[in-house]
């Protein structure tokens, strides 16, 4: 676990930067009670992805993938953000924090307060008609299928509705990672909170911010791949160690 030694530095970085951005991943939003898919007890557990989560499944068989969301909406509507995303709304708000960049679907961090928040892959309240493009955004879908409508169907012309998710096989929006990017290279401190860096383009979103004359804090509980990329490295939950670096 992160040292006093180490969270106090991790804290003078982010005292000192001007521009802080913010990585995140499925950490930050264990403590709002969304398990991370990957870990004991998550999605890929119980679910197949080849399955049930890749976009040539779902355009073959759509219900497959609405009755895996089925059970994630249950999840993501009851979610709450915790102090973590709490903090990071605060951090904007004092100017210190430009944007978050999020490889989580949940809708947490705007709901938290954050303004400038990059999806790279998508969010999850949010879906569109496969056949006319209408889009939804919201609770009200992925209520209907929590009561049982799957797939969900379009109002306006009964086509079938795709979250706005990323699915694996699917391509990244582009605008999100390009967004990203630019914020990468303009950023003084990048936090990562909550992510191995195992998935890519995302992983490297570290390496260009360093690259680019920035400082690195790695928060992850259970460590990272990639830990020659950081200056600190804080082992530890996200509600504790965040707040302990960023509240002044």
């Amino acid at each position: 676990m992160a040292t006093q030694e180490e969270i106090e530095k991790a804290r003078e970085l982010v005292k000192s930067a001007s521009r802080v951005t913010a990585l995140t991943g499925a950490g930050i939003s264990v403590d709002s009670g969304i398990p991370d898919f990957r870990s004991e007890g998550g999605l890929w557990e119980r679910y197949d992805s080849h399955e049930y989560a890749t976009y040539e499944s779902f355009l073959k068989d759509p219900s497959k993938f609405w009755t895996m969301g089925q059970e994630l909406a249950e999840v993501l509507l009851k979610a709450k953000p915790n102090e973590a995303h709490l903090q990071l709304a605060e951090l904007e708000k004092q100017g210190r924090l430009q944007a978050v960049i999020t490889q989580n679907i949940d809708n947490l961090h705007q709901v938290a307060g954050n303004t400038r928040v990059v999806e790279l892959h998508g969010n999850y309240l949010r879906a569109y008609c496969m056949n006319c493009g209408t889009e939804y955004i919201g609770e009200e879908i992925h209520r209907r299928v929590v009561a049982g409508e799957i797939p969900p169907r379009c109002e306006k012309c009964e086509g079938i509705l795709k979250s706005e998710a990323v699915l694996f096989g699917e391509p990244m929006p582009q605008g999100p990672m390009a967004e990203a990017i630019r914020l990468c290279k303009e950023t003084d401190l990048m936090l990562v909170i909550g992510t191995s860096l195992t998935i890519y383009p995302a992983a490297f979103l570290p390496q260009l911010a360093k690259n680019s004359g920035a400082k690195v804090i790695l928060v992850n509980l259970e460590g990272t791949n990639r830990t020659g990329v950081a200056d600190i490295v804080l082992k530890g939950r996200a509600t504790e160690l965040v707040p302990r670096i960023t509240r002044f």
